[in-house]
């Protein structure tokens, strides 16, 4: 019997978790890419930030999901760090809307609301339109019945009666500072190794609210679960950028100030939230009767909510004024070594060891994808350098520098292709999973841009090593200006590209890229009849007019793919080879 009630607790908190994840994930299927927007547009201030991430972690359930919402619009230059750091602040008060949740469900029998959820959710599942409601009410199934599930174990366990769990408890002395200590860190272990502060907050309403756990144990073990879960966060930011270490650790920094003020006012601060709540602390069981002591007891899941609530309130209250000075304090503990930017081969958005919402991780692959763009265009750009280059020891290092951006690019277009293929395994909404084809259709478009700017470096060295004829100057005059239309094409593209689609008006984005293919088309036809009236009149050999002429169809290439990442980055099917 002991061990099936050890399964049915491991199996309830299991649950708990799924149902959890389950209800955040839809949610952020169904409002994602406007809580983005409002998450954007709101963090004007410190203290609207902080007013917007409690709305969208309330809304999501999940500190996580805004966190990295957050750390993906700080890299894209949306929001500064400071402002970050508020909207952060914010999530750890949203987040506590969890615990009152769960303390409902631990307080009352609400197993009876689960299976209606759980029959409206599969049949809203199986309707197109409405299967995230469906995901969601299933979530919310799960999380009500595993409630439910806890609550009764919890009662079937007797842990306030049972006289070893009372006696390990009662060899802490509770009025000790160091027993304080002692569950503060095992709080902390916990949720680390478990890697869910939702499941080790259930635990301790189990054991407070059966009488075997002090209240004031049980909530030095909330306390520890605030620094666990940012201990967790910060070990998987080590493999992230540089903004979303920053955010990470001023998370950290933010809840271990909290506990170390809040030690210094520990029984004052737990007795003014019992008074609040309505607990008696001083009531002793002998005195008032088995009934009454259990009806006092049963108050404990709202106390530990209450404390969680209050506890992060006050801290955002004191250290919402001392945001600059947190930044600073990051930004100059994590500061990134400077490196060549030739030799940083490493995505710059895509951190696959902090990423856990597959919604979320669409976002931080289109930044990278960005990202490729401006890559490619400074490509561009070394090329019509290279092009004048007379210097052999310049030339040289030019060439080698266009070289490693064509490694940079395969390598680029490879990972970002292998982040998405693991993402698209999740469960994704069907505009996700387009925007995934759509996604993969552009890096191949933007590496092809990449290969016409190494084949064009490739052309122009030949000619270099081969000491070819200099081209004419009509020939020098000729390939700037159709290197002046590519590279307008390149840079209309990075602004389509690097702003969010909405914003734009399709119809006339398309038409400007089709006018600029257009004119680089007409501008390529014309120079290909003139170049071979000019080699008829010996104004140039015929090598040299190849070797000019591949530079022109080089660029008019480049050309058409800057109109197939465009095509794909609005959504439409056509594509020009």
């Amino acid at each position: 019997m002991g061990t099936l009630v050890v399964f049915k607790l491991l199996g309830s908190l299991a649950l708990l978790m799924f149902g959890m994840k389950s209800m955040s994930e839809a949610l952020q299927k169904m409002a994602g890419p406007q809580l983005r927007h409002v998450l954007g547009a709101m963090t004007t201030n410190r203290f609207t930030g902080m007013l917007t991430g409690t709305f969208v972690t309330a809304a999501v359930q999940s500190s996580t999901a805004t966190t990295l919402m957050t750390v993906s619009f700080v890299n894209a230059g949306l929001l500064t760090l400071a402002q970050a750091i508020s909207v952060i602040m914010g999530a750890n008060i949203g987040t506590t809307l969890t615990a009152w949740i769960m303390s409902v469900g631990m307080s009352f029998d609400i197993s009876n609301l689960a299976f209606p959820a759980f029959f409206v959710g599969i049949i809203l599942i199986y309707q197109k339109h409405y299967r995230y409601i469906g995901d969601f009410l299933f979530g919310l199934a799960f999380l009500i019945f595993a409630l439910a599930t806890l609550r009764t174990t919890g009662q079937d366990m007797h842990l306030g009666e049972n006289q070893a769990v009372l006696d390990f408890f009662a060899s802490f002395d509770p009025n000790s500072f160091t027993t304080t200590l002692i569950f503060l860190l095992l709080g902390g272990v916990l949720t680390f190794c478990a890697q869910s502060s939702a499941a080790v907050m259930a635990i301790t309403m189990i054991l407070c609210s059966s009488g075997a756990l002090p209240i004031y144990q049980g909530i030095a073990l909330v306390m520890g679960e605030n620094i666990g879960t940012t201990v967790t966060s910060n070990l998987a930011a080590m493999s992230a950028n540089t903004q979303a270490r920053r955010a990470a650790l001023a998370h950290l920094l933010f809840n271990v100030f909290g506990v170390i003020w809040i030690l210094f006012v520990f029984r004052p601060f737990v007795d003014m939230v019992c008074g609040l709540v309505g607990y008696d602390v001083a009531m002793d069981k002998m005195e008032v009767g088995a009934e009454a002591f259990l009806a006092n007891t049963a108050k404990l899941s709202f106390v530990l909510a209450a404390f969680h609530t209050c506890f992060n309130v006050v801290n955002t209250a004191i250290l919402i004024w001392f945001i600059p000075q947190i930044e600073r304090f990051v930004c100059w503990f994590i500061n990134p070594k400077k490196v060549d930017d030739e030799e940083d081969f490493r995505l710059h958005f895509i951190t696959s060891g902090i990423m856990k919402t597959p919604e979320l991780s669409v976002l931080e692959a289109q930044k990278e994808i960005t990202n490729f763009c401006i890559r490619i265009q400074k490509m561009f750009g070394m090329v019509r350098e290279l092009l004048t280059e007379k210097d052999e020891k310049k030339f040289n290092k030019m060439y080698s520098r266009i070289e490693k951006y064509e490694g940079i690019s395969d390598s680029m277009e490879l990972e970002i292709a292998k982040y998405l293929d693991e993402v698209s395994d999740a469960h994704l909404s069907d505009d996700t999973k387009a925007k995934i084809r759509a996604m993969l259709r552009e890096i191949s478009e933007i590496e092809s841009i990449g290969d016409a700017c190494y084949n064009m470096a490739r052309t122009i060295s030949r000619k270099y090593q081969g000491k070819q004829d200099h081209f004419t100057e009509e020939q020098y005059e000729h390939i700037h200006q159709m290197m002046e239309l590519t590279d307008q094409a390149l840079t209309h593209m990075n602004q389509f590209m690097g702003g969010r689609k909405e914003a734009f008006d399709i119809d006339r984005t398309k038409n400007t890229t089709k006018n600029i293919e257009n004119e680089i088309n007409n501008y390529r036809n014309q120079l290909k009849a003139q170049n071979i009236v000019d080699i008829n009149n010996h104004e140039y050999t015929y090598a040299v007019g190849t070797i000019y002429m591949d530079l022109i169809n080089e660029c008019e290439k480049l050309g058409d793919y800057v109109v197939n990442v465009v095509e794909a980055r609005m959504g439409t099917r056509q594509r020009i080879a």
